[in-house]
């Protein structure tokens, strides 16, 4: 007698959560991107997605997979390896590939997402700004995007300087801004989770809705990787580090990047310091990359990473993430 197939669950839907429309949208775009990177004579790469390092950003958690008698890590992002085909001496590049990152999904977020990053050698971040900027106009046809620094955009919103409020008139403004939080959970809070809230309940949701906007030059606890820059008469230095919202939604992240391996050695240990704090585990070194930064070295360069199922969204006015996504 024949094995009847089980079905258990009847009444699943298995249709692919984007339509054809937007999947050709998106092939589209990665066409268009494609052929810019070309005509700029920056070479396109691929790095494994597989990596027996993970990241130590505190903010950011890797998927582990078991691999025989080890475990390796699923990229953030291909940052560390491109950079170590930088310290080779590479030249410009670029990459299309599949991140991931644990946590949750969202209306703008999937555990797994295709990023765009590229490193351009001898940039500064301003100038890897221009850069993103002329491939916007090709891709959405929209203005000149605009620019704004981190301090100013506070100012504008908040009428505070975030970069020299003392904490105490910090948690005061949180309070009064971000409804439903405690003084008791607040006094807890890091001063850059302080600024962060800030920033994503009430300054985020009006960026760039009109016109693609870049926020510039970061505090110096949110640097990454980026470097620093001193500034006269304060206290902390800046980080040369830019972000790029439309529409209320982060598009892009970007540094004139760091290139003392010394320097990224004290970032990620200070990263795992963090973790602790945080009740994390900690992650190990990439000790690869920093071998990479001491023998090659990194050349001064800008680099940035943008999500380009965000962009998707953007160019098609859609207002899922899984719109443009075939899950």
């Amino acid at each position: 007698m024949p094995r009847q197939m089980q079905v258990n669950e009847p009444n699943v839907d298995w249709h692919p959560s984007a339509t054809l429309s937007a999947l050709r949208l998106r092939a589209k775009i990665i066409a268009k991107i494609r052929a810019f990177f070309a005509k700029n004579n920056i070479l396109e790469v691929t790095t494994p997605l597989l990596t027996d390092k993970g990241v130590t950003d505190p903010y950011l958690k890797n998927f582990q997979v078991p691999v025989d008698d080890q475990i390796l890590y699923l990229q953030t992002s291909p940052e560390y390896a491109m950079k170590r085909l930088l310290c080779a001496g590479s030249g410009p590049i670029y990459q299309i590939c599949q991140a991931f990152r644990f946590g949750d999904s969202g209306t703008c977020h999937q555990p797994e997402f295709t990023m765009l990053e590229w490193y351009r050698p001898n940039f500064e971040h301003m100038q890897l700004m221009d850069e993103i900027d002329l491939l916007l106009k090709i891709v959405l046809t929209n203005q000149t995007a605009k620019r704004i620094s981190y301090q100013d955009i506070f100012a504008q919103h908040l009428q505070i300087n975030p970069h020299t409020i003392p904490r105490k008139q910090l948690i005061t403004c949180v309070q009064q801004k971000v409804k439903g939080l405690q003084e008791r959970s607040l006094i807890q809070w890091p001063h850059t989770t302080l600024l962060e809230c800030l920033f994503s309940h009430c300054i985020q949701p009006k960026l760039g809705h009109n016109t693609p906007l870049f926020i510039y030059d970061y505090p110096e606890k949110q640097a990454a990787l980026a470097k620093l820059r001193t500034i006269p008469h304060q206290k902390e230095a800046i980080a040369e580090r830019f972000e790029l919202f439309i529409n209320g939604i982060e598009l892009a992240n970007g540094y004139h990047e760091l290139t003392d391996p010394e320097i990224y050695r004290l970032r990620f240990e200070q990263d795992n310091r963090q973790r602790l704090q945080n009740k994390q585990p900690t992650m190990a070194i990439d000790h690869k990359l920093l071998r990479a930064l001491e023998q090659g070295g990194l050349p001064t360069c800008a680099g940035v990473a943008l999500g380009l199922d965000r962009l998707v969204m953007v160019a098609g006015g859609y207002q899922k993430i899984s719109e443009v996504i075939s899950l």
